[in-house]
């Protein structure tokens, strides 16, 4: 058990370290126009869509592995017992790192988790970044992106994956961060055409990135989503 807690670990550490760098990315690509900062700065713009791409592929198989908690779990047990006969001396993880970590993989999706709240903390502290630039950010970044699966501009299935998970990621961040969601008729997000095109793609699995949009965005369920985007996603 214990290499696979060390790697949980360094997942976690990742996690923390991405806490630390998402809002300097959207800093650079958001303290401005955000058209214009997503045209002119392709290199970042390419960073935000690398995030989005590891956040979704980690919490989608994150969600088929029971098997990383019952790990954890097992290894808490056992630091316990350590513990009470003294032969936790080499232990790495201690409580409070194991009480942190436990927190962390509870969520059904971590490390998306982790980008929404460290999003909204740092809107929150306005710190000289616009909350439009960011939800104008995101809604353009989800809509190119379906823009270039829909009229077919690649041809490889790992480029139009690539970007069905940058789109996603961009739809559940603008959903947390916008007062009336993405899933709003007046949404800046073309959301039916995204949510249709994942659901007619058949280059790649697109059955996590659904339901990353019907568990983890906040507005799906409130009384004006359109029926039949609700009815898109049942």
């Amino acid at each position: 058990v214990l290499p696979a807690v060390d790697q949980l670990k360094e997942f976690y550490d990742f996690s923390l370290e991405l806490e630390d760098c998402f809002p300097k990315l959207l800093v650079a690509l958001c303290k401005d126009d955000p058209k214009a900062s997503l045209a002119n700065l392709q290199s970042l713009a390419k960073q935000l869509a690398d995030v989005f791409d590891f956040v979704l592929r980690f919490d989608d198989l994150k969600m088929v592995n029971p098997a990383i908690q019952n790990d954890f779990s097992y290894y808490r047990r056992t630091l316990n017992r350590m513990k009470l006969s003294k032969k936790d001396l080499n232990i790495s993880i201690r409580d409070e790192l194991a009480n942190r970590m436990s927190l962390f993989f509870a969520y059904p999706t971590p490390m998306m988790n982790v980008i929404n709240e460290t999003t909204v903390k740092f809107l929150a502290a306005g710190d000289g970044v616009p909350r439009d630039n960011v939800t104008n950010a995101l809604a353009t970044m989800a809509n190119v992106c379906h823009e270039m699966v829909e009229r077919k501009k690649y041809e490889a299935a790992s480029t139009n994956m690539f970007c069905l998970r940058c789109m996603t990621g961009s739809i559940i961040l603008y959903d947390h961060l916008h007062a009336q969601g993405a899933f709003h008729k007046r949404s800046a997000i073309h959301i039916k055409s995204c949510i249709t095109v994942l659901k007619n793609y058949t280059g790649g699995p697109t059955d996590g990135l659904l339901n990353a949009l019907r568990f983890t965005t906040i507005h799906l369920t409130d009384a004006d989503t359109p029926a039949n985007i609700k009815h898109l996603l049942d």
